[in-house]
């Protein structure tokens, strides 16, 4: 009753995880198509492959279903781990799937999604259906009954063998998120960051051969004070002493204008 106790603490426990998947059931065909085909064809394989992923390629770590079953550390895994894990994923494939699902979410905090959840559960009771419909065809040997007992049967083959591959391959990409193989991107058509179209805070370059530099993209023209260089710009020259006091000017040369005509008409003098 104490490990009954201690697996129903754990779900509890699940519930109150914060983090969730990276790609929920319904996107990991779309952001895995491969890996999602490969779990379908070698389920087994692929479970083998995550669960020694999951113990960072430490066999030495290995329990049997992970822990979480009656028979975990009973089953000789200390000796032979691989031998172990293999017959688990072979003979206990569903379990495989699950114990390294539940070690995933133990270790990053991962809850599951409200859809996941009616996903999964969708499974098992398709699962159950299908197994009570094939008891009640065998007791009362009905072939109708037993056609449609077959038939569900076939469907809920297809939904489980669907649903874990979905599964296997959702594990798988949050086990690249957690060894960093790939970083996120932004959608094709984004706008870019806005850091990338300003080019307000890139450096100004120095002043060369005493100009100032071209106005930044954003600013306007003038923003840096001229700089000062020697003898630019030139002082206006100083005006004479005798051009300060006006007109009449002086001769321009000796001997003009000529003797005889004064330099101003007299007052009242008309042309």
């Amino acid at each position: 009753m104490a490990s009954q106790a201690d697996y129903m603490d754990k779900m509890q426990l699940r519930q109150n995880y914060r983090n969730f998947w990276h790609t929920d059931l319904t996107g990991t065909i779309a952001a895995s198509p491969p890996y999602c085909c490969f779990s379908v064809f070698c389920s087994p394989c692929v479970s083998y492959l995550l669960r020694k992923r999951a113990l960072y390629d430490d066999m030495s770590r290995y329990t049997c279903c992970g822990g979480y079953m009656p028979c975990s550390g009973k089953c000789g895994e200390k000796h032979c781990p691989e031998a172990c894990l293999c017959t688990e994923v072979f003979c206990c494939f569903a379990n495989s799937v699950a114990s390294t699902r539940f070690m995933l979410q133990d270790e990053f905090n991962i809850q599951s999604t409200e859809c996941d959840n009616c996903i999964i559960g969708f499974m098992l009771c398709l699962s159950q259906l299908a197994c009570i419909c094939s008891i009640i065809a065998c007791l009362l040997g009905s072939e109708e009954l037993q056609e449609a007992s077959d038939l569900i049967t076939c469907l809920s083959n297809l939904v489980y063998c669907s649903v874990c591959a979905c599964m296997q391959t959702q594990h798988k990409i949050e086990m690249d998120k957690r060894d960093g193989k790939f970083e996120p991107q932004l959608p094709p058509m984004a706008v870019p960051l806005t850091q990338q179209m300003s080019r307000i805070d890139q450096p100004i370059p120095a002043p060369v051969g005493g100009y100032p530099p071209p106005p930044v993209y954003g600013q306007p023209f003038g923003h840096l004070p001229p700089p000062v260089v020697q003898g630019y710009p030139p002082q206006p020259r100083p005006t004479p002493t005798h051009l300060a006091q006006g007109y009449p000017h002086p001769p321009l040369f000796q001997g003009y204008p000529p003797s005889g005509y004064p330099q101003h008409p007299p007052p009242g003098h008309c042309k």
